[in-house]
């Protein structure tokens, strides 16, 4: 070793006995055991398991999950990981990219609302990648997806919001955090190592929002990419890579060079606060839609009106949406792009477009995203006359409240409003619920028994190995 290596290192090892957020999640994944999790904590983390899977098989027939996979072989050729709902086995960076975007990539997954991230996409892929690589058994798969996602809620709630407001995808983001520790725990890293895989994970972690421009298919890759990420750092911190020890709060860390103007807001006692004794990942919310999360209430709103009174376009003289303030530059404007969606990705992110489609058709399901549903005339035009304004009631970020608010022809005034949507809170889906999205997406791919085993194999995780759960969901 050479005087200049000798020094770096002593230099990382003084700065690493600092009491700082990376060393606390550190020694939290790192001393975390299943025995600690209560049992109903276990039992949603494993519902929560089943609702991505579900929506990742589902996802597998559409042009982006194909195009993916394409090149994933083309890059890296085979392996021994697997590709949910699919026969191809690809390296374990490669197979955890597409599973990644195959969960996210529906904009269907699950969402912590207070943190605004989609937290079971920043940690499955690579929980299951490393877990399958390292014939792990299920019950540590499940200690390394409950460990990530405290850490990647716990960071999010954090900033606030802030990243969505500087035009970053949150997930995009702290899923590389995430899958650093849990890559790491599954590597079965020590303290100074995790704390080491979230320094290096630092100056990968991006994901800017420029996807909302034209519907492009990034957002869909952050997570997979973020596990790829991860995975890289774990596995060089194991190795003794030197990492810097505060990738947060340091002068030119995550929430400085990201936040910016934001970063004086940024709670780094909410990173750590209760950990090990509040378990944030039960507050996480399970879609009924399949569009941005920020429309949920507004969605829901349009379609009591549309039982309660069956509208049409020529029914109708105003039509009123209110959604959180902070959301309506990111699905509310500019209402000229909004109110003509060009592809899928556009409309889930459309407050018109969702709202006339919930107002005329009384539903919102993946094929009201499709080609023929999007270039519906009728549609368009009831959304190029609704005005999406901030919503003064809003509960947001704790619920994605919203209302729409119709004036018919005849005079009258019609409104409806949900302060809590549907999947959150008191109002989560129990496990009949979630069981039934479960097949409705799966079968949208394989046969009901296959959807049966897969859907028995996840929440029998604790109790098999990887490996069973593996060939559960690989299709040949």
């Amino acid at each position: 070793m050479t005087s200049r290596d000798s020094s770096t290192t002593a230099g990382y090892a003084a700065a690493s006995t600092a009491t700082a957020p990376a060393r606390a999640l550190a020694e939290f994944v790192a001393g975390l055991r299943l025995s600690h999790v209560p049992v109903p904590v276990r039992a949603r983390a494993l519902q929560l398991m089943l609702d991505a899977i579900g929506v990742g098989l589902a996802a597998g027939r559409y042009p982006f999950a194909e195009r993916t996979l394409a090149a994933a072989t083309q890059l890296g050729g085979g392996g021994t990981g697997s590709v949910i709902g699919h026969r191809q086995r690809l390296s374990l960076r490669d197979a955890a990219l597409v599973n990644g975007v195959l969960l996210h990539g529906l904009d269907f997954d699950d969402t912590h609302l207070n943190a605004i991230i989609h937290p079971t996409v920043a940690c499955l892929p690579t929980a299951f990648g490393m877990a399958e690589a390292r014939s792990a058994s299920g019950a540590d798969m499940l200690a390394g997806y409950i460990a990530g996602m405290e850490c990647a809620i716990r960071i999010g709630a954090s900033v606030k919001g802030a990243f969505h407001h500087v035009g970053f995808h949150a997930t995009g983001v702290i899923a590389h955090f995430s899958s650093a520790l849990v890559a790491g725990r599954l590597l079965a890293l020590d303290p100074d190592a995790l704390v080491r895989a979230q320094g290096i994970a630092a100056s990968t972690a991006g994901g800017v929002q420029v996807f909302l421009e034209e519907g492009a298919w990034t957002k869909r890759l952050h997570p997979g990419w973020a596990a790829v990420a991860g995975i890289t750092a774990a596995t060089l911190a194991g190795g003794g890579f030197f990492g810097p020890s505060r990738p947060y709060e340091g002068r030119f860390g995550l929430f400085e060079t990201h936040l910016q103007a934001h970063a004086a807001k940024v709670d780094l006692g909410r990173i750590t606060a209760g950990m090990g004794s509040t378990w944030e990942l039960t507050e996480t919310s399970i879609k009924p839609f399949p569009v941005c999360h920020f429309l949920h209430g507004a969605a829901e709103a349009a379609i009591r009106l549309h039982r309660e009174l069956q509208p049409t376009p020529g029914s109708l003289a105003e039509v009123r949406v209110r959604i959180p303030k902070d959301t309506l530059p990111i699905v509310a404007e500019p209402a000229a792009k909004k109110v003509a969606p060009g592809n899928d990705y556009d409309a889930k992110f459309s407050a018109q477009y969702v709202v006339a489609t919930c107002l005329l058709k009384g539903r919102m399901g993946l094929m009201e995203l499709e080609p023929e549903a999007r270039n519906d005339g009728v549609v368009r035009a009831l959304a190029g006359r609704i005005l999406v304004e901030a919503d003064p009631q809003s509960d947001y970020p704790t619920y994605m409240s919203g209302g729409v608010s119709l004036l018919t022809v005849d005079g009258r005034r019609h409104d409806a409003y949900v302060p809590v949507n549907n999947g959150s809170g008191a109002r989560a889906l129990d496990s009949e619920g979630i069981a039934e999205k479960f097949f409705a997406a799966a079968e949208l791919a394989v046969p009901h028994a296959r959807a049966k085993r897969i859907h028995d194999a996840i929440l029998a995780l604790e109790s098999i190995a990887v490996a069973e759960l593996a060939e559960a969901v690989r299709i040949d």
